[in-house]
């Protein structure tokens, strides 16, 4: 079966998914959908699409398109998916899903209504890092979990529309962030308490930032580990945006760098555990899981509850900072 689908919007992320997805041959095809339709036919050839469309409501409108991405800034999600969703087609959009966990409600009564799937474009679900971590998590190398310690410091622009209140809907921790968060939820399972503390904007006088771009995150599972998260978009580069995380348990610890490229087993055994480069951002991993479940109308890794609870949780780290 081969999938027809509709990438909505032609920024650099658009970029990447063809090309991740042009890899997976008669499984899928391509098409591509801009406001400006010259954007859309250079997508096109580029990427050697089936078309190219000048505006998204065409291309949700169009037969012989099954599916759309929806690769656009995420104030322009939510009323995109449910277009989609009233035109018939299946969706894959883009993290942060939505602006609000709340969305994820209407989006979800809506699919159950148009009997299409909405899946969520979340690649840390399906990291070789996340999947090394719990499958040592699982098989109790460090026994219990009592401490998460996430890392995510590196400094980046945001000159385009991640800059912008409106557009991006929030600042790091909600862009960004979102993916240590997902993390977060599988590493340590129900998160049931969260707190947020956002420092002052640094190298800047006058207080915070309008959007925030460091924040510490501190949860506490319903297993009463404890775990954080300090992410940060503007700490100074070193070791070219290396940075370490540690698992803690009551029998050893892990210590891996951060965007996966090692682990560090210090537990039952002891071992130096490499997950793999060959897809280190799990972008492969996740267009197969998602191409099965639209073929098979299986249930993805990723599912749209996930990422509501993962938005939940910036939500709520928002809130408590702002207190």
């Amino acid at each position: 079966m081969t999938l027809s689908l509709a990438l909505l919007g032609c920024g650099a992320i658009a970029r990447t998914h063809a090309r991740t997805l042009t890899r997976f041959g008669s499984r899928v095809r391509l098409a591509f959908a801009s406001r400006e339709a010259a954007r859309a036919e250079a997508y096109r050839r580029e990427c050697r699409g089936f078309a190219a469309f000048p505006s998204y409501a065409a291309a949700m409108e169009a037969p012989d398109v099954d599916a759309v991405l929806v690769t656009t800034p995420p104030a322009q999600h939510r009323e995109l998916v449910l277009a989609a969703l009233q035109a018939g087609k299946h969706v894959i959009v883009e993290k942060p899903a939505f602006l609000r966990s709340s969305d994820a409600d209407a989006v979800a009564a809506a699919a159950a209504t148009a009997g299409r799937q909405v899946l969520v474009a979340e690649n840390y679900a399906y990291k070789p890092i996340t999947r090394t971590l719990c499958r040592l998590l699982d098989a109790g190398e460090i026994g219990a979990l009592r401490l998460v310690r996430l890392s995510a410091l590196k400094s980046q622009a945001t000159q385009d529309w991640r800059g912008s209140a409106e557009l991006a809907g929030g600042g790091a921790l909600f862009e960004g962030g979102v993916h240590w968060v997902n993390l977060l939820g599988w590493l340590g399972g129900e998160i049931v308490e969260v707190h947020g503390h956002e420092p002052g904007a640094l190298g800047r006088s006058g207080g915070r930032s309008e959007l925030e771009r460091t924040m510490l995150v501190v949860v506490r599972y319903a297993s009463g580990a404890v775990g954080t998260l300090h992410h940060s978009w503007e700490a100074p580069a070193r070791l070219k945006g290396l940075s370490f995380s540690q698992l803690v348990g009551e029998r050893g610890t892990i210590v891996f760098e951060s965007n996966g490229l090692c682990v560090l087993l210090n537990g039952k055994r002891k071992r130096l555990l490499l997950p793999g480069l060959r897809d280190i951002k799990g972008f492969r991993a996740m267009f197969d899981d998602f191409l099965t479940a639209l073929a098979t109308g299986a249930a993805p890794r990723m599912t749209l509850a996930a990422a509501r609870r993962d938005l939940a949780v910036v939500e709520a780290a928002y809130r408590s900072a702002q207190a």
